[in-house]
């Protein structure tokens, strides 16, 4: 019998496999050996190249998009809380460089008592491109809002005309937004953060501000406003009196929107309107004009009352540097030895310069002497009607409150060169002066 030829073995080598679908254990390991050596070299060149990161959520409407008012409800959309509430705040070139106020801002955010998890919600609307630009580097909101024919880029000293075409654009910005359907909480840049102010605000106001003086009362219409800080809710009442603020620029000619607030508050129209208005409390939110000197208690600190850049930044650090002094330490020692802030310092003497224009705007007479005959204030300025720089030096409390007992008429005529006047005087020694504590 013929022997049976030889059969191929049941199993088949790799080679055999080759044009089949099935995979072998050892091709698979060689495939996956190859592509782990090949993604191990990719790694290696790309995290040798320069790698760029934005915060998340990383958002900005670009200047360059068509539509302005689409560019504006993308960046609201994106920023704003849960119940369409966002924090606003605007910027310039001159306040936007590295080191500068808005760096200041927002480091206060970062050691706040639970006001971290709020830069979220911040959007920095910027005035000119070197802002934006600056913007986008250091957070991820940012709006550019196109300012035509006018340069807002350099600095704005206060009451100057840039200055106070600067305010109305913003205050012509913040009724968009309230039109938008947005409640916002609006921040000067110079304004430090430190504890999360929504728990303090009013459920039943409509428009809530913050004040240069307050005279203890949230409802009382004698509470020197600061527009620099306010939290208003979008509704009818709101935007009607924003349209009607906006267009009162042209009753006042020569005042910025803070001065107009103070001047339109007693206004009619303001009842009709419906609006409720509530003014916050300087324990709580407090400047240089009248601090909050409760560090347990402050949730905001403004630069107020100081003219000049450079002022503002100086006095800013030392609040930073108090508060960090303040939260280093322990419980005990912050219930039973507070700190109190060192500021102003560069602010002080342009403090007099501010104090005496508010004066004199809400109050309507000159000279001074005569607005404080008749009344319940003490400590009036001299008969003859001069009144000494350093008598106000010695009680900033004097002045607010003159303003307070005055600020109820309106219709005021603009203030002549008052600014200016006291600062020149600022520069002339008193032969008669007496230090604080002194006597007289």
């Amino acid at each position: 019998m013929a022997r049976p030829s030889r059969q191929n073995p049941t199993h088949a080598s790799v080679t055999s496999l080759r044009g089949f679908g099935g995979r072998s254990p050892r091709r698979c390991r060689c495939r996956l050996r190859t592509r782990l050596q090949l993604y191990g070299e990719w790694r290696r060149r790309s995290s040798s190249r320069p790698q760029w990161r934005c915060p998340a959520p990383c958002f900005t409407a670009p200047p360059w998009r068509d539509s302005e008012d689409l560019r504006l409800e993308l960046v609201l959309q994106e920023a704003s809380m849960d119940n369409k509430t966002i924090i606003l705040t605007t910027l310039n070139a001159a306040w936007a460089s590295p080191g500068s106020v808005i760096d200041l801002f927002i480091d206060s955010f970062r050691r706040g008592v639970g006001t971290s998890s709020l830069l979220r919600h911040l959007v920095i609307v910027a005035f000119d491109l070197k802002a934006y630009e600056q913007c986008v580097k250091i957070h991820p909101y940012c709006f550019a809002l196109p300012t035509k024919d006018v340069d807002f880029s350099q600095e704005k000293r206060f009451q100057t005309t840039g200055y106070l075409e600067m305010m109305w654009k913003r205050l012509d910005f913040l009724r968009l937004v309230l039109e938008k359907g947005y409640s916002f909480v609006f921040s000067d840049a110079d304004i430090m953060w430190f504890r999360n102010p929504f728990p303090l605000f009013y459920s039943d106001g409509d428009f809530q501000i913050a004040c240069d003086h307050y005279v203890g009362n949230a409802t009382d219409l004698r509470n020197i406003a600061n527009g620099g800080f306010n939290y208003v809710k979008s509704n009818d009442q709101s935007i009607e009196f924003y349209k009607f603020w906006y267009s009162s620029r042209f009753r006042y000619p020569g005042y910025h929107d803070q001065d107009v607030f103070n001047f339109i508050k007693h206004d009619p129209y303001t009842t009709d309107i419906g609006l409720t208005i509530k003014f916050l409390s300087t324990t709580y939110f407090g400047g240089i004009c009248e601090p909050s000197r409760d560090l347990n208690k402050v949730c905001t600190m403004h630069a107020n009352c100081c003219i000049g850049l450079q002022s503002k930044i100086h006095d800013l650090r030392i609040m930073m540097e108090d508060w960090s002094s303040y939260m280093s330490m322990p419980p005990s020692l912050k219930q039973f030895r507070p700190l109190s802030w060192r500021v102003p310092q560069n602010c002080r003497s342009s403090m007099i310069s501010t104090l005496m224009y508010k004066t004199y705007s809400l109050a309507l007479l000159n000279p001074l002497c005569l607005l404080c005959e008749g009344t319940s204030i003490s400590n009036c300025p001299p008969s003859d009607g001069s009144v000494s720089v350093d008598t106000l030096e010695r009680d900033f409390v004097w002045v607010l409150h003159l303003s307070a007992h005055f600020e109820y008429n309106k219709g005021p005529t603009t203030p002549s060169n008052v600014i200016d006047t006291v600062d020149n005087r600022q520069g002339q020694e008193d032969p008669n002066r007496k230090t604080p504590g002194s006597g007289g």
